[in-house]
């Protein structure tokens, strides 16, 4: 996917923070014809020219005048032109995907303790993808759209805000439709080329339904020089073994998801410098695009990058290369000795990663992060090397809760982190009562130390 507009760009100085990928200053998100962040950066001329195209959208496209931050139903239309004709999924293909599911289903029971997660498999067309994924694609974009849409009115000088205040509901839904523009293309190009409901690494469809795309799935096929029924059950292990992590693990979906929120929420404008541009500005400029569009351009609406985002950040990336590696671990393991590809397909899907795909690229340009290959390739290390000294047991009993699992620096440096869980230190987490009972513990031998240390009492 070559264009995807919408949203933003994970601009980061450091090289190697992407390694292997051409994401980066590649990653397209903000050039001509972007709403919101791009590689180089917010481009507010965007907006004047969502001003300068309003009446072309409304007629084009009808007014879709709908509740919220984002025009979804214009993006869904938009989605589904780019889609284009598709042909029902023939029977066959149903039937070879349940067979490479079911198939999977059972080579996994021997790598990981977590039990089958979906109860029904199916093959999807590219109108069926957006039909499942859209609920889940409206919970990821709303709280940024929300953050960023009237940001730069509520920043204007009163005077400037008494001449715009009857147009904030038209300019509500001119942002709705900008966002909704750019988000249909988006998911209509990203339709075409997914292969599975999580091939983003998110749990983008229902929650209890494995799914394929067929279509998608012979064109990766071709490039791979292996039979097409072994990529099928790689590809289909792949996707049950995200359905097992976050059917299995009740907190993990809600986490990734409140993490999207949270990015949101530390979402900031400078407002002093967009106070400093508005200084000398004839409020009747604001109702000629053009010279809105000039405004704009001086930079000041540029959102800035917080401490919040940069942590919310840190912990969504660090969460989405745990799923990552632990499903490439277990999909090894369960999958190493029966298919003669699957080493192959493991390398090739690496690489499709490294190469910023279109499933990255969305995701990139939608929350600003893109998923590192050095940091799924650490994590694929680190759950690898904990199942060598722990066992599948020990590997898998990480994922009981949110505070067992490895940090940021557990990443770069496994060897304590493993330390740790083999040394038992997750026995008492699950009791609280255990836990008490250690705090008080260690606070009276704590105050014992300070009495000892203090000598006896003077006479």
């Amino acid at each position: 996917m070559t264009n995807t507009p919408f949203g933003f760009s994970n601009s980061d100085d450091d090289p190697d923070k992407n390694e292997g990928s051409s994401g980066g200053s590649g990653t397209p998100g903000g050039g001509a014809g972007g709403f919101g962040f791009g590689a180089e950066g917010f481009d507010p001329a965007a907006l004047g020219q969502m001003f300068t195209q309003m009446g072309q959208m409304f007629s084009g496209m009808g007014s879709g005048a709908t509740a919220g931050p984002v025009n979804y139903d214009l993006a869904k239309k938009l989605a589904l032109q780019q889609i284009g004709s598709t042909t029902p999924v023939r029977e066959g293909s149903k039937s070879a995907v349940v067979d490479a599911a079911h198939l999977a289903e059972q080579w996994l029971d021997e790598a990981t303790i977590l039990p089958a997660g979906a109860v029904r498999t199916e093959a999807w067309t590219p109108q069926e993808w957006l039909d499942n994924t859209l609920d889940t694609w409206k919970r990821l974009c709303d709280p940024v759209a929300e953050q960023i849409s009237g940001m730069w009115t509520s920043a204007l000088p009163p005077e400037a805000q008494q001449m715009v205040g009857p147009m904030i509901g038209m300019l509500g839904q001119m942002g709705g439709m900008a966002f909704g523009s750019q988000l249909g293309q988006a998911l209509g190009q990203l339709a075409k080329e997914v292969l599975t409901s999580t091939d983003i690494g998110l749990p983008l469809g229902p929650s209890d339904t494995a799914a394929l795309l067929p279509d998608a799935v012979a064109v990766f096929s071709e490039g791979t020089e292996l039979p097409e029924r072994e990529v099928l059950v790689f590809l289909a292990a792949r996707e049950v073994a995200h359905h097992r992590l976050y059917s299995h693990v009740p907190w993990l979906r809600q986490r990734v998801l409140a993490t999207v929120e949270e990015y949101a929420r530390g979402i900031r404008m400078d407002f002093g410098a967009i106070e400093e541009a508005a200084r000398g500005i004839d409020p009747s400029a604001l109702t000629d695009p053009s010279q809105l569009e000039k405004i704009l351009q001086q930079g000041a609406f540029e959102p800035q990058t917080t401490p919040e985002q940069k942590a919310a950040l840190e912990r969504l990336e660090t969460l989405l290369a745990l799923v990552e590696g632990w499903v490439d671990t277990v999909v090894t393991t369960a999958l190493g000795e029966r298919l003669p590809g699957a080493s192959a397909l493991s390398e090739t899907m690496r690489r499709r990663r490294a190469s910023g795909g279109p499933a990255e690229q969305t995701f990139a340009t939608l929350i600003g992060l893109e998923l590192r290959p050095r940091k799924v390739r650490e994590a694929a290390d680190l759950w690898r090397r904990l199942t060598d000294a722990a066992g599948i047991d020990g590997r898998d009993g990480v994922w009981a809760h949110p505070d067992l699992l490895p940090d940021t620096a557990d990443l770069d440096d496994s060897s304590s982190f493993i330390d740790r869980i083999v040394g038992g230190d997750t026995g008492s987490f699950d009791d609280p009562i255990a836990q008490l009972e250690e705090f008080e513990r260690k606070r009276a031998a704590e105050k014992k130390a300070e009495g000892d240390d203090e000598g006896p009492t003077p006479v």
